[in-house]
């Protein structure tokens, strides 16, 4: 019964979007205020509506409903009941309830918290909103219902992919939904701003706490996707330039760009034109990613393997909602003229070059990602492009932004001297170059990338902490340090965090260790600065699996410092084999080790890495979403902008002239 009163909620959600997105753009267009007015109660309902509906299909994994398909599929009755639920987006027709659910949910906060948006832009976005809420209720009622019934059901599922079981993924795919469809946020409010006519200052004040948030969710979810990859897949890395990675990478990028260019449209009412179109790319790119992850187009470890006909209906949304909004950008694009003037030596030109180097690394990503489908459908060839052309091709870009973001941030708007902003920034410059430095004189026979990478995770951190010395008077007052507003620390606190993720990425991809030998049991082998001992394997059962667990006793200088417990697991319901790596995980490097098979003259296969750094890519990541968060919750970001100069635009019909 709870599964049928889900099903109709989801069909009422539907029809409530449908009125959203009619009613308020007829009302915002003719004036009248009691149609706009239906929009917030509107977008509260549907989102209680598909709230229900969600809650209804965890209910259903959780009580092993096995009447519906989904569960089937999905779930077994021995899983743990954390992956029971993980098990309701763990699949293709849960994840896009979640994705439907996450974008009302946006929605419901635009009509909660937007009490300080002009009424006409606040309906627009809104039914804008719902628009795209329309589109994706009618994929998963048409084409990926998750309410399905068997009319003959099974005494138990075909349990979930083993690789899911996992609570880093059990986390992963809501923080990253978060960030992918919030983005659908920005998308509405430049979609609302072209069709009233007026792009000014407090729209970009208005969009930007939006475009923050999901691009804070946003690197939460990859954070976790690239931990969980490399502590969960065995091969030893956090990031494979695989397609549903770079899926998911390439509106990182774009709303990183969005969030600085909104800045500049803020603060100087220039780059109107170009934001708008990174609003409209940004979430662009998340439909293109959604259409990679469910068409099966493509290969991936990560995709959901579905029928092409799904990735159709994907490709007619992405098609609908990008080339309706380009167009209408392209007719009003005349109109969204630039205010403030500034010289190429600003802070307004480096936040352009911040803008075009991130824009060009994304299209650098979605051409590596793209590529081999191109070439299999116009030539009949079969290729793959990997990480070595990633990282040939990405790198040159994120180093030349790495080494202008603390010049940038201590530039003046404007105008500027290039030779006074930079003089704050000599100490931070010489102790980055002394880092790298020390580097160089250590390592024997390597190659640049550890140096470099050093110096410039070391000149991002140091530059940002010059910045925050600057803003608070270039003293040691604590309480003016207290006083600096909360988007100075967000600014500091990212810039800081992009640097110490470039040092994590710098140690591991310079300096690790790796072996891999057969050893017997019993034996001793040293790797770098350690030493490991094979003490013992044994068979051990887990709740859902069997798992053959090793002993590796772990050595550091003649001291025992860990005994590592690598596993290899069979799930019998699925069927299939994981590998489960052991880590030691301290500050300063980690011991990773990883069981292989048996061998035929006695022992187990072992590989052993030694990693220095890896923690800082994390945290790093960490310290970025901590620095969108605190510039979230500055007070400027609360409250209603200022009232702002208005843009003479060509009316649309309906609309007064601005």
């Amino acid at each position: 019964m709870i599964v049928e009163l889900g099903h109709f909620a989801l069909i009422l959600a539907a029809c409530t979007a449908i009125v959203q997105a009619t009613l308020p753009l007829i009302g915002a267009q003719t004036g009248r205020p009691a149609l706009m007015a239906v929009a917030e109660p509107a977008a509260k309902i549907q989102f209680l509506l598909t709230g229900f509906s969600f809650a209804a299909l965890t209910w259903a994994f959780i009580g092993s409903d096995f009447s519906l398909r989904l569960v089937v599929a999905n779930s077994h009755s021995l899983k743990p009941l954390i992956y029971k639920i993980s098990g309701t987006w763990g699949n293709h027709e849960g994840s896009m309830l979640l994705w439907v659910l996450i974008l009302t949910l946006f929605g419901a906060c635009l009509a909660w918290f937007g009490g300080n948006l002009p009424p006409g832009l606040r309906a627009r976005a809104l039914a804008v909103q719902a628009a795209v809420g329309v589109a994706f209720f009618g994929f998963i009622l048409f084409t990926s219902n998750p309410f399905t019934r068997l009319a003959m059901p099974p005494f138990d599922g075909q349990d979930l992919n083993p690789l899911l079981q996992d609570p880093g993924l059990a986390f992963h795919p809501p923080f990253l939904y978060l960030g992918y469809v919030g983005l659908s946020m920005s998308f509405s409010f430049a979609v609302a701003a072209l069709i009233e006519g007026r792009v000014d200052a407090a729209w970009a004040r208005w969009v930007r706490p939006w475009t923050l948030a999901a691009w804070i969710f946003l690197t939460i979810g990859i954070a976790l996707g690239s931990w969980w990859a490399y502590y969960e897949l065995g091969w030893g890395g956090f990031w494979f330039w695989d397609p549903v990675e770079n899926a998911s990478f390439m509106p990182w990028l774009l709303a990183a760009a969005l969030l600085h260019s909104a800045i500049v449209v803020e603060k100087r009412e220039s780059l109107k034109s170009w934001t708008i179109l990174l609003a409209i790319m940004a979430f662009g790119f998340s439909l293109i990613g959604t259409f990679i992850v469910r068409s099966g187009v493509i290969t991936s470890v990560h995709a959901f393997a579905n029928d092409p006909e799904r990735g159709v209906y994907i490709l007619a949304i992405l098609a609908v909602f990008m080339g309706g909004s380009l167009t209408l950008f392209a007719v009003r694009s005349g109109a969204l003229q630039a205010r403030g003037m500034f010289s190429m030596v600003s802070r307004e030109s480096v936040l352009l070059l911040n803008n075009v180097l991130l824009a060009v690394a994304c299209f650098v990503v979605f051409v590596g990602t793209i590529w081999p489908l191109v070439a299999e459908m116009l030539f009949d060839r079969k290729l793959s492009v990997g990480p070595p052309f990633f990282n040939m091709a990405f790198t040159p870009f994120m180093m030349v932004l790495g080494a202008v973001l603390p010049i940038g941030a201590m530039m003046p708007w404007k105008r500027a001297k290039i030779s006074r902003a930079i003089r704050p920034l000599f100490p931070a410059l010489g102790l980055a170059l002394a880092i790298a430095g020390l580097a160089w004189t250590m390592q024997t026979g390597r190659s640049l990338v550890g140096p470099i990478g050093l110096f410039l995770g070391a000149w991002l951190v140091f530059g940002a902490l010059t910045d925050l010395w600057s803003r608070a008077g270039r003293g040691f007052n604590v309480g003016r340090y207290l006083r600096l507003p909360r988007a100075d620390w967000g600014r500091v606190v990212a810039h800081s965090g992009l640097g110490v993720t470039m040092l994590g990425i710098a140690g591991l991809t310079a300096w690790q260790e790796e072996d891999i030998r057969a050893a017997r049991i019993g034996e001793s082998f040293t790797v770098g600065a350690f030493e490991l001992t094979l003490e013992g394997v044994r068979q051990v059962e887990g709740p859902n699996y069997v798992s053959t667990m090793g002993d590796v006793r772990l050595f550091q200088d003649g001291q025992e410092i860990a005994l590592l417990h690598p596993e290899k697991r069979v799930y019998p319901v699925a069927g299939m084999p994981t590998t489960e790596a052991a880590i030691d995980y301290r500050f300063l490097r980690d011991v990773y080790v990883v069981l292989g098979d048996a061998q035929d003259g006695g022992g187990y296969t072992v590989r052993t890495y030694i990693k220095p750094l890896t923690n800082w890519i994390w945290l790093g990541a960490l310290l970025m979403a901590l620095g969108g968060t605190l510039s979230l919750t500055d007070r400027r970001f609360r409250v209603a902008a200022g009232a702002a100069r208005k843009t003479p635009v060509a009316p649309a019909q309906g609309v007064p002239a601005e």
